[in-house]
């Protein structure tokens, strides 16, 4: 791999470069007492050269998870847990329960004929449906009913409710939220809704066939909120768009074909803290290495493969979820030579590009490529 080691050395011009004596020593204790310090003795650590990022690498496998989830529905009831999460932890980002980032996820599941209690809070939330049949959300009096890979949003401050139809199967999804974020803006809040459920007060899936109309805006369709008023984004239209896309494109070289879930009033990100995408990788395609800021949580939506990280070898396949830390070097490759690959994915970027704190760099050596470490 590429180094910067030379251009990052800390000995030199412009970089804190102090060495301890027992005067400074002192004069550091004595400001530490006044709860205070000398910020060259911490500059080069809070300003580094590039990203440092806290979180690792991460893929978490359905196969081995699915029945850790399950078994929770004999453990707890969702009215003592509120709801039914194994959340996903990455092992550098414990202090705050988080995926990667700031963002946190986590795999719910629910029984045919229970319903989460209503509720509402500060962070926005996604519900991406992996498995069963009759799933349905409500998000302030309209109801989202979901199928396998769709995914419905929860934003901020929206009163909802997760159930599954009484004459549906065990289902689970995968739940995304800037939790963390939220909490490392000391904004967050919480409330459980005083009936406990959220009334229907629409027609079935109305957000969906209102605003999700490739090309057309309902007429009269005034909507000022600062999230999408679509609530729920389907596979099989993303796909079928997907697939579109590819006939006639070379798509990117660092993520193949990928399109971005967005706000049908403004065209901007589905809400002002997450965005989602969909890309597709064609039969055998691997692209090439790139990094940017932003933290990245990957959900395969369908097929095999796996992911080049910073040097290490990742397969995945359909249902893994997996993470891509900011700044850190990333390639994907399709395992088929057949069949496309599709990954949804969860991400930070409308923060990170509302900041203009968006910075991406190609890998430059070995053809594109890393090399294996």
């Amino acid at each position: 791999m590429s180094s910067d080691h030379e251009n990052h050395r800390e000995d030199v011009a412009g970089r804190a470069n102090v060495e301890d004596t027992p005067e400074l020593l002192a004069y550091y204790d004595d400001l530490e007492g006044k709860n205070a310090g000398a910020l060259w003795t911490v500059a080069n650590k809070i300003e580094p050269w590039e990203p440092q990022s806290q979180s690792v690498p991460v893929v978490w496998r359905f196969k081995d998870l699915r029945e850790d989830v399950l078994k929770s529905l004999a453990l707890v009831t969702p009215e003592k847990a509120g709801r039914r999460v194994v959340y996903l932890s990455n092992p550098g980002r414990r202090d705050v329960t988080a995926a990667v980032g700031w963002i946190y996820a986590g795999l719910q599941v629910m029984n045919p004929g229970e319903a989460a209690t209503a509720h509402r809070h500060s962070a926005s939330a996604i519900r991406f449906i992996m498995e069963g049949e009759g799933a349905y959300t409500v998000v302030d009096g309209h109801k989202m009913t979901l199928g396998a890979n769709d995914f419905v949003l929860t934003p901020n401050g929206t009163w909802h409710e997760h159930a599954v139809d009484a004459s549906g199967t065990t289902c689970i999804w995968q739940d995304g939220l800037d939790i963390p974020f939220v909490n490392a803006m000391e904004a967050n809040f919480f409330e459980v809704h005083p009936d406990l459920s959220e009334p229907v007060a629409y027609p079935v899936d109305d957000m969906t066939k209102t605003w999700g109309n490739a090309g057309l805006t309902p007429n009269g369709g005034d909507w000022d909120k600062g999230y999408s008023p679509m609530f729920k984004y389907e596979w099989e239209p993303t796909y079928e768009s997907l697939v579109k896309y590819a006939s006639c494109t070379d798509g990117s070289p660092f993520d193949g074909v990928l399109m971005e879930y967005v706000n049908p009033v403004n065209n901007g990100p589905v809400m002002k803290t997450m965005g989602a995408s969909m890309q597709l990788l064609r039969p055998g395609e691997h692209t090439k290495a790139h990094r940017h800021t932003g933290s990245y949580l990957y959900h395969v939506a369908k097929g095999s493969g796996h992911s080049i990280i910073n040097g290490k070898r990742y397969n995945w396949q359909e249902k893994d979820i997996f993470c891509v830390p900011s700044w850190a070097w990333h390639e994907h490759a399709n395992a088929s030579d057949r069949e496309d690959a599709c990954l949804f994915c969860l991400s930070d970027l409308p923060v990170i590009r509302a900041l203009d704190l968006y910075k991406e760099q190609a890998f430059g050596d070995n053809n594109g490529n890393q090399p294996i470490l």
